[in-house]
């Protein structure tokens, strides 16, 4: 069987990761993620992605640009999903640690407080925030890798209802950019379905207790409970606290993975029959041989963004490359711009978001819709922009 590049590549590391770049220049990438609190399984896994790409290229001598070699080193900072410490961090890794590229932040507010210093210092960003505002015409230094609620939305959101039926949705969102962005995208994303987002409320994302907003919400007649917008640990405690309280519709998460993290928090039990957007395939070859080395690298399961955030970065690599430069990075961001086709762990990628955001640096790729039965994902559809089948 002839193996695609990604998994060849991968392939490459089944031996312990290691750097052989004896002589090579180091090349810094900034990790600004989310590495404690409620956020810290996806910031985890943005920063374990890039760590992997770059011990991909030092194991091979570097990462070779214009004839030199580069060894490449993440420098990882924990913004705890705060706009404040973010741009401490920000601030610290561009005019101290003197980094040009930055894998994160987690969160929509995070993204937008740092964009005033990235933007200005051509800093490129590779972020994970969901704010239809981190990707404008004028920031054209920021890129997106993951699918967000905009893109996906629609076409699950109508495979849901007519599927299963649902009527009346309650949904609990983060009182911050993040939640209120999402909350505007899915109540337009039900109404176009033929559904009602009929009972909204919003909290501040330290709390615990949501027994009372769930109560309220379940009043009103429900059949169904909406995720989207939450972090891994608070949407668990969702899950298990609307069980407890006797509800028993259903309970989907449009979008951001957090399968595993939802199970661990809420039980096996509460979470069987949950809905939940997925960015991967499992089973998908590309997909299938960086799960196994994320699982082999760091004695855990992957997290469903970090594939894109490892494919984010070697797009960044492989723009370097083109661009013939490490330094330049209004070289680099076009030759990324450029990419087209880009065989990743997540299948065949291109940009896209012109027509959403005026500029094309939202990645498009595939995802899926899945049901958790025994805690475990079981893909039911397939589905692009356009639908889900």
């Amino acid at each position: 069987m002839k193996l695609t590049p990604v998994i060849t590549l991968l392939a490459t590391l089944a031996a312990p990761l290691s750097v052989t770049a004896q002589e090579a220049q180091t090349l810094k990438i900034g990790a600004l993620v989310t590495l404690s609190g409620a956020g810290a399984a996806w910031g985890q896994g943005m920063k374990n992605a890039a760590e992997i790409a770059a011990a991909q290229v030092n194991k091979n001598g570097g990462l070779e640009v214009a004839g030199k070699k580069y060894k490449v080193e993440v420098i990882p900072y924990d913004d705890k999903y705060q706009a404040n410490e973010a741009v401490t961090v920000a601030n610290r890794l561009v005019f101290e640690d003197k980094v040009q590229y930055i894998i994160g932040p987690v969160g929509s507010a995070p993204v937008l407080a740092i964009q005033p210093i990235t933007e200005k210092n051509k800093v490129i960003v590779i972020t994970l925030g969901f704010t239809t505002k981190a990707l404008e015409k004028d920031k054209p230094y920021t890129f997106r890798p993951n699918v967000t609620t905009v893109e996906v939305a629609d076409p699950q959101i109508q495979w849901l209802v007519k599927s299963q039926g649902i009527k009346k949705v309650g949904a609990l969102f983060p009182n911050d950019e993040t939640g209120q962005q999402i909350a505007k995208d899915l109540a337009g994303a039900y109404k176009r379905a033929g559904a009602d987002l009929a009972a909204t409320e919003f909290f501040e994302r330290d709390r615990v207790d949501f027994v009372p907003l769930l109560t309220r919400m379940a009043a009103r007649g429900i059949d169904a409970i909406e995720l989207d917008g939450n972090s891994p640990t608070t949407a668990g405690l969702i899950v298990k606290q609307a069980r407890e309280i006797g509800f028993t519709g259903k309970i989907i998460r449009t979008g951001g993975p957090a399968t595993q993290e939802i199970v661990n928090v809420a039980g096996v039990e509460a979470a069987e029959g949950m809905f939940v957007h997925t960015p991967i395939n499992p089973e998908l070859a590309s997909t299938k041989a960086y799960a196994d080395l994320y699982a082999a690298s760091y004695k855990h399961a992957m997290n469903g963004f970090s594939p894109a955030f490892y494919d984010g970065t070697n797009m960044l690599f492989e723009a370097m490359k083109r661009a013939g430069t490490v330094t330049d990075t209004d070289a680099v961001r076009k030759a990324m711009e450029e990419i087209k086709d880009f065989p990743g762990a997540l299948g065949t990628l291109n940009w896209t978001g012109q027509e959403v955001y005026g500029i094309n640096h939202q990645l498009n790729a595939p995802f899926y819709v899945a049901e958790v039965i025994g805690g475990k994902e079981v893909i039911r559809a397939t589905c692009n922009v356009s639908s889900c089948n």
